[in-house]
């Protein structure tokens, strides 16, 4: 298959960084489908493009996420035209959430959508997602929520999508599903498998009956903020841990899929 950049060969740095870029998109596909959050042919992942144009790799509308390699991805402009050539096509809705979110976003290198059950359950809750355990507090008071319009096919919603997303992290889409960001694919990853889990657990904490307990306000902010790598109050700090969980996922990929390279 040919990588085009607006019609023309990627050459130099900008080939060698999509290349990298399709690997790791490729393996994030692969991760969700191995942690069963998919949605058969639905849902996306995207990642944006190096260069000023704004562009992106999606999946080609119609594959299974574990059918997903390197070379299969497609470039998507913010228009939703293909730019890659070849017999695929791209689902609407995907480039409607996902290219109104990477065009208003420029840490949003990566985004991340699912319909998981867990997820579409805390996505009917009014009261969202609550801070019952320590993988919801890396989200406390940094959750947008979006209304739910219908299937995402209209351009109109973007500009909604993207004021109820602000600058928060992550998303939960009414009725809908859930969503991340990410600086890197395996920061959008990372984001959604807690996500996902602090969804699973509330699911099942609220079928229990029992009355629930949360932790003090001040204790959830300080969780969230240690989260995100500030160790003022503590006596020890771990800032490797991200890189070595996606190191670890690579692993995991390699041995469960090692196709998604090619």
């Amino acid at each position: 298959m040919t990588v085009t950049e607006l019609g023309k060969p990627a050459t130099g740095d900008h080939a060698a960084e999509e290349a990298r870029l399709r690997r790791e998109l490729a393996a994030v596909y692969r991760l969700i489908a191995h942690f069963k959050m998919t949605d058969l042919i639905y849902n996306h992942i995207s990642v944006r493009l190096p260069g000023p144009e704004h562009r992106f790799l999606l999946n080609p509308y119609g594959l299974l996420y574990e059918e997903i390699t390197a070379s299969s991805l497609v470039i998507v402009g913010l228009d939703g035209q293909l730019i890659t050539d070849g017999p695929w096509r791209v689902n609407p809705a995907g480039f409607v959430i996902h290219s109104a979110i990477h065009e208003a976003r420029e840490d949003a290198l990566c985004v991340l959508h699912t319909h998981t059950k867990a997820g579409c359950a805390v996505a009917a809750q009014e009261h969202g997602l609550l801070p019952l355990n320590q993988m919801s507090l890396e989200f406390y008071n940094r959750v947008g929520y979006h209304d739910y319009e219908g299937i995402a096919l209209s351009n109109a919603e973007k500009k909604r999508l993207v004021a109820d997303l602000g600058d928060k992290p992550v998303m939960i889409l009414r009725n809908h599903g859930l969503l991340t960001i990410g600086t890197t694919p395996g920061q959008a990853f990372r984001r959604m498998f807690y996500l996902e889990r602090a969804c699973q657990i509330q699911a099942d904490a609220l079928a229990g009956g029992a009355a629930l307990v949360t932790p003090p306000p001040e204790v959830c902010e300080r969780t969230a903020r240690q989260f995100e790598g500030d160790h003022s109050d503590d006596d020890y700090g771990d800032a490797t841990a991200p890189d070595l969980v996606w190191d670890a996922m690579l692993r995991l990929v390699e041995r469960i899929a090692p196709d998604y390279k090619d």
